[in-house]
């Protein structure tokens, strides 16, 4: 998938690093996630490795972030979709066109951290679970 190239996931239009406005991520963030405040994601979007995108019917309703760490590391970030979208297999779809996008661009290894409840979801888009260390700041 080139960038900007759709792909289609379960009649949701897939799309590699295209513009997205902060008002369709907000909305989109928003309806996912009760509690988030309104962002600006330009700065987070610059220093992305890359992102993918899901519109139905011109209406964002998917979203995963790539980040890398400049060598052959990548971490899944962000991975949402609308609550009217969910278990219609279009969160799968979006981790693995971002998978498939991260090895194009020189990922070895894609990372993801996740909460207990979503192990079932991140096995399913192929990811095998590890230990790893987590420290808050």
């Amino acid at each position: 998938m080139a960038p900007g190239d759709p792909s289609q996931a379960d009649g949701a239009v897939l799309v590699v690093r295209p513009d997205l406005a902060d008002a369709d991520l907000n909305e989109l963030f928003g309806a996912s996630w009760p509690d988030r405040r309104p962002a600006s994601f330009a700065p987070v979007l610059a220093r992305s490795l890359t992102w993918i995108a899901a519109r139905r019917a011109g209406r964002l309703v998917g979203f995963v972030n790539v980040v890398g760490d400049g060598g052959v590391h990548a971490f899944i970030l962000d991975t949402t979709v609308h609550p009217d979208e969910r278990r219609q297999r279009l969160g799968i779809c979006l981790v693995r066109a971002a998978a498939d996008e991260a090895r194009a661009r020189g990922a070895e290894w894609l990372h993801v951290d996740y909460e207990p409840q979503l192990e079932p979801f991140y096995v399913q888009c192929g990811f095998r679970q590890t230990t790893a260390g987590l420290l808050r700041l």
